[in-house]
Parts: structure tokens; sequence; C-alpha cells
């Protein structure tokens, strides 16, 4: 079978099931394995994604208000292909690309069939692994990888739970603000935290940024959707210039967290189970395999103090 993925998610999925050798096609966000980068790359932004945050929120609410495209699809690489299945999502017309986009770059051929996934919860990552699984024949390699997930994230659910359970808020955007929701909700509570301004399974939306100080956690992790570690780090000047900032409680303690959104927390693919360890390390200091502080996440000191990682600082002026 011949399948082009146009979810990052999804190649990650395909290439755990041991099927790589199926992927003929990828996104221009598909990352993971490293090797998929390797691929014909069968979409791209519709607009330049280097400037800022709040610029890039604008343009994307205008370009949904006049039903103009947010990525561009390569419909004659796709054709060229021969994929006999793609793969899209439906859950975030603003995450990915969506069955509509593939629809309207008129990439559709006769005998290509489509898979769309849609998860806003853990139990729907693995519905959705189930459902790659069988497409692609190995219906039984699926469930296999579904219970190693399970137990890896029962493993997060005891080793977490003997310590104390802090609030926690994780934000999957700065500005505007909004507060993750989805499966982010679910990790929080694996990793035996309290999750705080969103709700498990419901969609993530902006919320005015005095909720979060009327909040208050004492963990706040910042892992914007799309951005790596050192991009999201460029959002911490966003962040400081609200008045109240330095005195909520997790800034001023030092339980200021940025993240990795785009590998890790925002991604409902195979890092599900990693997002919730890395969690559990930022809240508890409880580690599977290897730290994975400064690699995939940082702690940000109070100001006056001097950063955890010694090239923190060079860190936060990597341009876009």
């Amino acid at each position: 079978m011949r399948v082009v993925s146009l979810l990052a998610s999804a190649s990650e999925i395909v290439c755990a099931l041991e099927a790589g050798e199926m992927l003929v096609g990828r996104s221009h966000e598909c990352d993971n394995p490293p090797w998929v980068r390797r691929l014909p790359a069968c979409s791209e932004p519709a607009f330049e994604l280097s400037v800022s945050s709040s610029e890039i929120d604008a343009e994307v609410r205008r370009r949904l208000h006049a039903g103009e495209p947010l990525y561009i699809i390569h419909s004659d690489l796709i054709r060229e292909l021969a994929p006999d299945l793609v793969i899209t999502q439906a859950h975030c017309e603003v995450c990915a690309v969506t069955p509509r986009d593939v629809e309207r770059s008129g990439a559709c051929a006769i005998g290509m069939d489509q898979l769309s996934l849609s998860a806003s919860s853990v139990e729907g990552i693995f519905e959705g692994i189930q459902q790659v699984a069988e497409r692609l024949g190995l219906r039984e390699r699926g469930r296999a990888l579904v219970e190693r997930e399970r137990r890896r994230l029962r493993a997060v659910s005891e080793q977490s739970g003997r310590f104390q359970r802090p609030t926690v808020v994780v934000l999957e955007w700065t500005d505007p603000v909004f507060a993750m929701g989805n499966w982010g909700p679910e990790l929080v509570e694996i990793a035996n935290g309290e999750s705080l301004l969103s709700r498990k399974g419901e969609h993530s939306v902006a919320i005015a940024a005095e909720q979060l100080r009327a909040a208050d956690p004492e963990y706040l992790i910042v892992a914007p959707c799309g951005f790596n570690l050192q991009r999201a780090l460029l959002d911490l000047a966003i962040l400081e210039r609200h008045p109240w900032w330095s005195g909520l409680q997790a800034v001023r303690s030092g339980n200021l967290v940025f993240a990795d959104g785009n590998l890790f927390f925002n991604r409902s693919g195979m890092t599900i189970s990693q997002t919730a360890e890395i969690m559990a390390e930022i809240l508890h200091g409880v580690t599977f395999a290897a730290r994975t502080e400064g690699i995939h996440w940082r702690r940000v000191q109070p100001m006056g103090q001097a950063p955890t990682s010694p090239d923190l600082r060079a860190a936060m002026v990597v341009p876009a």
C-alpha cells in the first residue's frame, strides 16, 4: 500500500506500526521519526509563519472568515505519487490539513482512499491508532501498540501519584491566551496535577489573560501549538508585558516552564505518552528513561536569578 500522510501524528503512527515503507509522501509538518523528512512534502503553509504570535492568530482568523486556505496542497505531486490512502484530520481546521483542504485542491483521484482522524481525548488518539492500523491491514499490531502506550501512561500515573498534586495551567498560545484543552487536561491529571482553565475533551478557546491571573496556578507550562522549544521561548516577552505577570506564583517560584508544543503537547500521535512523562518530570521530578529538561522543556527562573541552563538566554533570542 502507498500512503501519503498529511498529518504529522499519522506519520508517527504509520512508522510505529512498523509500516514506514508504505509512506510515499508527507505534510510539511511531518518530522518524526526524522527520516520522514526525506519524503516529498505535499503541503506547505499558505502564509508566512515567522511573524509574531498575534500576527499569526490575526491572519488565521482573517483567512477563516474569508474562506481562504491555511495550507497549500501540492495536488499534482500527490497524483504523481499515486497513493492508495491519504490521511488527514478533521478535528481542527487550523492545526493541520483537513479533508476540505484536499478536496478544494483537487488532489483527489479515482481509486484514492482517504482517512480523516479526529481526536479530542487520549482515548480518541488510541482509536486513531487503531483506525490507521486497520486501514493498513495491521489490526493486531495496532492493538499491541495501543496497549504498550496504555502501560506507559499507567506507569506515569503510578509514579506521579506518590507526590502532592499541584495546580497547573498549560497554555497552547500566548497572544491571545489559549489554555490547552482536548487531551491536555487528561495528561495533567495522569501526571498528578490539577488542570485549571480548561476541561478535558473540549476544544481550546481564547480566554482573557486576566483569567490566568485569577487562576494563579502553582505551575505554568507554555507550549504553543506548532512551536518548538526555541520558538516558544521567544513568547516570554509577550507574557511579560502583562503588568501582573511577575506576581504569578508560578513565575515567582521558578515553576514557569516553556516546552516543545509542536512535537509533544499539541500532537495527537506517538509522543502522547512521552508528553505525560515530561509533565511528570516538570511537576514532580520523576524521570523515565532519561531526563528531558533542557532538551524538550526549560524552566525560566524568576527575575534576578541565574537561568537553570547556561544557554537559556541564547535560546531566547534564536530567530523564528
